[in-house]
């Protein structure tokens, strides 16, 4: 019966695994069949629009590249670093040790839950080197490959109860009981800061008037990374290489073992 187990969940795996190649296939040949576009050709083509009395109307799946620029409202400052920026993403983490009784014995575990993760929702700008921008709209989207501010353990002092406040961020108590104690909270924060370089492949729209890039209405991709597209598209393939290698493996394996446990 194990073995069947066993088989049964790597075959599960595969399929899994199968999943996320093809998505990331579909993400690597989105990448492979979009034009990049200047600020300048996108403004150009927004005209044919409105000359063909579609103003507001305007869709362009492009590729963009250009400089992190603030918006009109200036820069937002992260939450834990206090850094400014024009984007910022921070969770936060409760380590905990967990008891469990069985057999007249505890057993311990180390085990961590979310308490708090927040994305920054403002939009920023794009900026080329000619000085011409286009408004960004994350929607909530997490940048690929952009910097990590904080990284860091706090060891919890045991006080249980009352809300806890580090960093400027305010987080609810936990009261330690027999079967949960507290040991610490982990803190992350992620970041872009005004300049940095970012390549964009989005949905380009004027519905608002400006032009902006963000997350296509119907179906398609949208991908913010402060790492070139030369430097995705590789890590998609190399991705892809290892996800196929991976479900051949866990397909025929989970697959042998099925047999054995049908056998035995």
């Amino acid at each position: 019966m194990a073995f069947i187990i066993a088989g049964v969940l790597l075959v599960l795996a595969a399929g899994a695994g199968f999943y996320f190649m093809q998505s990331t296939k579909k993400e690597l040949h989105a990448m492979i069949g979009t034009e990049t576009l200047s600020i300048p050709e996108l403004e150009r083509l927004r005209g044919v629009s409105d000359e063909l009395g579609a103003r507001g109307g305007f869709r362009k799946t492009s590729e963009v590249v250009g400089a992190a620029h603030p918006r009109p409202e200036g820069l937002l400052t992260a939450e834990i670093s206090k850094t400014e920026c024009v984007w910022y993403r921070y969770r936060v983490d409760r380590q905990y040790e967990h008891v469990e009784y069985r057999d007249g014995k505890r057993h311990y575990s180390k085990r961590s839950e979310k308490v708090a993760d927040h994305t920054s929702f403002e939009g920023y700008a794009l900026i080329d080197e000619q000085g011409r921008t286009i408004g960004v709209d994350p929607n909530g989207t997490s940048p690929d490959g952009v910097e990590q501010s904080v990284s860091r353990f706090e060891p919890h002092d045991g006080g249980g109860g009352q809300p806890i406040e580090l960093f400027g961020l305010r987080l609810p108590g936990f009261l330690s009981d027999n079967r949960s104690r507290t040991i610490g909270f982990e803190y992350k924060e992620w970041l872009i800061r005004p300049g940095r370089r970012l390549y964009i492949l989005g949905e380009v729209h004027d519905k608002i008037g400006p032009l902006v890039i963000g997350k296509p209405e119907q179906q398609g991709h949208f991908i913010i990374s402060g790492r070139t597209e030369q430097e995705l598209r590789q890590s998609r393939t190399q991705r892809h290489k290892l996800l196929a290698a991976g479900v051949i493996v866990a397909f025929v394996l989970g697959l042998a073992l099925v047999v054995v446990g049908i056998v035995r």
